[in-house]
């Protein structure tokens, strides 16, 4: 069992957590339970992966999470585009999110790549 707080990936996607959740404050009461929610639960969804699979006992069950992580990341990647496009956040916080989410992003992706070398 791996200590998923270790993970510079976890950290940078709990940052990213804090501050979508800070972001979305502002958003439209009427997207409450639309995008707010959308992207909220995607964004969690990614440490939140990282953290379970770090839990399971083998890197092969990590790499299936890491996965699972990157799928959100990218449905977390496009909600932001969204956000932005509507209007409900300012081009300098669009940016400033979607550039964490796609440090995410190549940050899994090389995770990945190093828990099937490792196999």
């Amino acid at each position: 069992m791996k200590d998923f707080r270790k993970l510079d990936v976890w950290q940078k996607a709990h940052a990213l957590v804090v501050a979508i959740y800070k972001a979305s404050t502002s958003f439209p009461k009427e997207e409450l339970y639309g995008l707010t929610s959308q992207l909220r639960r995607s964004a969690v969804s990614v440490p939140s992966n990282l953290a379970e699979g770090c839990g399971r006992g083998s890197d092969a069950d990590l790499a299936r999470f890491v996965q699972m992580a990157m799928g959100s990341a990218s449905e977390m990647e496009y909600q932001l585009l969204v956000i932005h496009d509507l209007g409900y956040v300012a081009t300098q916080v669009y940016d400033t999110l979607n550039s964490a989410v796609c440090e995410i992003k190549r940050m899994l992706a090389g995770l990945l790549q190093k828990l099937k070398a490792d196999r």
